[in-house]
């Protein structure tokens, strides 16, 4: 499988099918024009991802060809070859938009180094089009906070995992991970914990949210596309497969991601290869796939919801993040670590908390797990006046005023199981497991957000309105 595609544009047809014999050998697949409006038709055709283009073609100027082909295609990369090497060439070269400039006769060893050039600053460019993520500040194990024995037990599969890793091959890639908890829990960081405390550290992250892109748009945004490949691809535009090259693609909330890109999902990561919508053409790439989720995928494939050979592919390592209702005291140390930080952010340093906002926080249940604890604890930085915080200031309804679901194998044996109840039952869970979120509860029952308002409406629910 090719490394990239090379378009020749050279009218020395030794020399060109010499470049054709080096580059193939490289692993780069390989086109030939003798001319500029034959390596004009072909660029059209072939979507080369950089184009080797001598200037003195016999029947189009090679500038005059480069300009051509940026005008077609805004992100073509090229390299300029010629014979009659001066500074003046090379200024006019690149102010036309070529990425380098090479005299002949050719140090092929310089070539190759040149395409290996633009082939990474094609990709870098589509890494930073996108997002690269956020930086490694705030990033990796040392950002987890707790000391809670399941969060040490993460900390620790996460470390041995690393180590493990550290051991393999140049050119192995790492396996799939698979880390599974509840919404806001931090899955996000131990996806970051796993690039930037491993050596793809120096690579790209990319995070996308499965859930948040439309399903029609999300398989461009992966996998990118080519020129013509739809009305609106008016210039070729890299995925963000292809933008993780070297690094990390994070994949949250999986379980949301439509069962057509499922196949080819799995497809990319068993032959590390990725096609551009509108290419006939498979581009390899290197990267180490991390998914995330809260959904139960094991039932979702049981439903038939979700494939069964790529969730056994995926979990070839599982992380399960605790959520924050099991792990004791460390709510205490994570909500003064919030106070710290947003009271920093709002110049509000010193804060406090009182006893009872202590208390409060040690025993609500927390359905939105870290992440609701952050939106609690910055409220209150907002709403006190004094350096205490106290128990009103967190908003929070008392932990006495929540009152537990009874599970239903505690209403068959009290004989006052009921369909009304069974449902109140199965919606409540949903809805709490999906921190209040509505259209999360209704993708994880299988029904529309309207329908899932409507029975919420009839059993009297507060998030009906």
């Amino acid at each position: 499988m090719p490394h990239g595609a090379i378009l020749v544009v050279e009218d020395e047809a030794v020399l060109a099918r010499n470049i054709q014999r080096y580059l193939q050998r490289e692993g780069f697949e390989v086109r030939i024009a003798p001319t500029g409006q034959d390596g004009l038709q072909q660029f059209e055709e072939f979507g080369p991802d950089v184009v080797l283009l001598d200037l003195g073609l016999p029947d189009i100027g090679g500038l005059e060809v480069l300009a051509r082909i940026r005008a077609r295609d805004a992100m073509a990369k090229a390299i300029i070859l010629t014979a009659h090497g001066s500074t003046q060439v090379a200024v006019d070269a690149m102010k036309a938009g070529a990425c380098d400039y090479l005299s002949k006769p050719l140090a092929l060893g310089e070539l190759k180094l040149a395409v290996e050039r633009a082939v990474g600053q094609e990709r870098l460019e589509g890494a930073l089009s996108y997002y690269r993520g956020r930086d490694a500040r705030g990033s990796g194990l040392d950002q987890m906070l707790g000391e809670a024995p399941a969060t040490l037990a993460l900390k620790r599969g996460i470390a041995r995992l690393l180590d493990a890793e550290r051991h393999l091959s140049p050119g192995d890639l790492p396996p799939p991970v698979l880390i599974r908890g509840e919404t806001g829990s931090g899955k996000d960081l131990v996806a970051r914990a796993l690039h930037f405390d491993g050596h793809r550290r120096a690579g790209p992250f990319i995070e996308v949210n499965c859930a948040a892109i439309p399903a029609d748009r999300l398989e461009g945004e992966l996998f990118g596309h080519e020129r013509g490949a739809s009305a609106d691809a008016r210039e070729r535009r890299l995925g963000l497969v292809e933008a993780a090259h070297g690094g990390t693609l994070f994949l949250d909330e999986i379980g949301d991601l439509d069962l057509a890109l499922q196949v080819k999902l799995l497809r990319l990561i068993e032959d590390r290869a990725v096609r551009r919508l509108g290419s006939t053409r498979d581009r390899r790439v290197d990267v180490r796939f991390v998914a995330a989720t809260h959904r139960p995928l094991e039932a979702m494939v049981a439903a038939e919801q979700f494939r069964a050979d790529l969730y056994y592919r995926l979990r070839v390592v599982t992380l399960d993040v605790p959520p924050l209702r099991e792990r004791g005291d460390d709510v205490l140390l994570l909500a003064r670590h919030f106070l710290a930080l947003h009271g920093r952010r709002y110049g509000r340093p010193g804060l406090r908390l009182a006893a009872g906002a202590q208390a409060l926080i040690r025993h609500h249940a927390w359905p939105g797990n870290v992440r609701e604890l952050s939106n609690a604890i910055e409220q209150a930085v907002l709403s006190t006046e004094d350096q205490l915080v106290e128990a009103d200031n967190l908003a929070l309804a008392p932990a006495a005023t929540r009152q537990p679901v009874a599970s239903a194998g505690e209403l068959l044996a009290d004989g006052e199981l009921t369909l009304t109840k069974a449902e109140r039952l199965v919606i409540s869970r949903a809805m709490e497991q999906a921190g209040g979120n509505v259209s999360r509860a209704a993708r994880a029952l299988g029904v529309s957000r309207d329908t899932l308002r409507y029975r919420l409406g009839k059993l009297g629910h507060p998030e009906a309105g």
